[in-house]
């Protein structure tokens, strides 16, 4: 019997590649308006520079991407020159620029009618790396909870949080189906707690069999039905 069912959200539900590019975009532009020499001195790829820097210095913040970006915007303006509350305000603003955009999202076709077939059988829950907010999404209709890697100090595959998941919902291991389209973190960190694994494989390639799936689909609108197969296995 499946009683709780648990979801990827980026590039699961939505995709995220050209979402976060768009957010980034606008982030520096914000930024850029405001601190010239930001977008003179940092790119693409200095900021990535400067964040390893940053996570080498704060480790606690690896797990925590809205954390991390804050403290890399925060210590590009200070190596611009402006002082640490200055910085500290407008690293706030370029971020919650970068977050605005980061929720106008497109969802997969047949996300939300899937959820909402799903809600009415079973308890959802989200489980992300990132820093989507499903109640913003206004996907709490659906999902019952959310966890992030912020929240439990851990990204998938840790079990941590799965095991949150399973604790929240308060139903063994055996009776939850997780879905994800990262074969690493998505199938073997739920495979390697003891849940059913599907995984959501839009490209076609390779095999659900060979990352270690319960079972593989290829539209959203396939779920349900795929569910209720490992239910009556």
């Amino acid at each position: 019997m499946i009683e709780l069912v648990t979801f990827d959200l980026d590039n699961t539900l939505w995709e995220t590649d050209n979402v976060i590019r768009r957010a980034e975009l606008a982030s520096r532009e914000w930024m850029t308006r405001r601190v010239p020499e930001f977008g003179e001195r940092f790119d693409t790829a200095s900021l990535w520079a400067l964040r390893a820097e940053v996570v080498e210095k704060q480790p606690d913040i690896a797990h925590d991407v809205s954390r991390m970006r804050l403290a890399v915007l925060r210590e590009a303006v200070m190596l611009c020159g402006r002082p640490g509350a200055e910085a500290d305000r407008l690293a706030t603003g370029a971020f919650d620029e970068f977050l605005r955009l980061r929720h106008e999202i497109a969802y997969y076709e047949g996300a939300l009618a899937t959820l909402a077939v799903l809600a009415e059988r079973y308890t959802l829950g989200a489980l992300t790396n990132g820093n989507a907010d499903f109640a913003r999404l206004g996907l709490d209709r659906y999902f019952s909870f959310g966890f992030t890697a912020a929240d439990v100090g851990a990204s998938k595959p840790d079990p941590a949080m799965f095991e949150a998941a399973l604790a929240r919902a308060r139903v063994p291991a055996s009776a939850t189906v997780h879905i994800g389209d990262q074969p690493v973190d998505d199938i073997q960190g739920a495979r390697d707690v003891g849940m059913h694994t599907i995984w959501v494989n839009f490209g076609g390639s390779g095999d659900g069999t060979a990352v270690g799936a319960s079972a593989e689909v290829g539209r959203l609108d396939q779920l349900p039905g795929t569910i209720a197969e490992l239910a009556g296995a």
